[in-house]
């Protein structure tokens, strides 16, 4: 075969190519750029018809509903216990908060006077401690923990990073010994701590925002000097049985310093719940536990059309 022959053969095949791509091309449409990916944070999205002349608009995935203090890592950030702890031992407990990058966080919002919140509770819901931690450089926290029995535990660091979302995330604490869990506390709607008497008024509903309203009193008289504790009158940390779930709590700001207390709480499903209530007076912060129960059996309420269960984004 003549140079002349190669050259017309080649360009023939050049030719049932192109047009081979060409028809490839408008069976699937325009080839465009490939799509970006979307950055940390950004909420994928899908197209949706438009009712108005059926443009497409994009709709954003159902939000994760998945309560708080259930995962040790979320979000890209990550509670991570640094000590171990020994029965009745007083403990310098450290741990970090790592970000999406690896490193310890260093930067935190104030919320509720404070940039960490750290909860510890036995599994069994019996015991509760809540602790401010100090933050040394490189973002190590640390704080005198003591647990007097073996057992499980389950610690909570609740925080909002500079520039971020508040998250609340959980690690569990297992310290040996032998070990004997106690029964759930029945429910109740009175408690006594240290002469003072809290009544609860108000019942958790599976699905919605709860008022939960708690009265403080001494030797039967109402306590109307209560003193601010963390940004208010009182401090409420609410936990489901079996799990540990950490609730969304938020306070009522009322203005008054007592005798009632008033909080919204968001109890994700049926069953039972412990409620811890901080509240300070004469200088001494004391703590009321409750054991509630959400629903009783009944089913979950229906929102009525437009309307939802409250979110609000304050953990507590």
């Amino acid at each position: 075969m003549n140079a002349a022959t190669k050259l017309g053969v080649y360009v023939l095949g050049l030719a049932v190519v192109f047009g081979g791509a060409l028809g490839v091309g408008s069976a699937v449409g325009d080839v465009g750029p490939a799509p970006a990916k979307p950055e940390h944070g950004t909420a994928h999205s899908t197209p949706a018809a438009d009712s108005h002349g059926g443009h497409e608009q994009t709709t954003a995935p159902a939000q994760d509903d998945t309560p708080g203090g259930l995962q040790v890592s979320q979000d890209g950030y990550t509670l991570n216990p640094l000590t171990t702890v020994k029965a009745g031992e007083a403990t310098d407990f450290r741990f970090t908060v790592t970000g999406p990058d690896g490193r310890p966080v260093t930067g935190y919002q104030v919320e509720h006077d404070k940039k960490l919140h750290f909860i510890v509770v036995s599994r069994d819901l019996g015991t509760f401690q809540h602790l401010h931690p100090d933050m040394a450089a490189g973002g190590v926290w640390s704080v005198r923990l003591t647990l007097d029995d073996p057992g499980a535990y389950r610690a909570f660091a609740d925080f909002a990073p500079t520039g971020g979302s508040g998250l609340t995330l959980g690690a569990d604490l297992l310290v040996a010994g032998d070990y004997k869990p106690d029964p759930l506390p029945e429910v109740a709607r009175t408690a006594e701590v240290d002469g003072y008497q809290v009544s609860l008024d108000g019942d958790l509903v599976p699905g919605q925002a709860a008022k939960l309203t708690l009265s403080v009193s001494k030797d039967g008289e109402p306590v109307t000097d209560l003193q601010p504790y963390l940004g208010a009158y009182g401090h409420l940390v609410a936990l489901r049985a079996g799990d540990l779930a950490y609730l969304h709590v938020h306070p009522e700001d009322s203005g008054k310093a007592g005798p009632e207390v008033t909080f919204y709480a968001e109890a994700p499903s049926a069953g039972d719940y412990r409620l811890f209530l901080d509240f300070k007076h004469d200088g001494k912060v004391r703590t009321a536990d409750f054991t509630a129960r959400a629903g009783a059996g009944q089913p979950k309420p229906t929102a009525e059309p437009g309307t939802g269960p409250s979110h609000d984004e304050h953990t507590h």
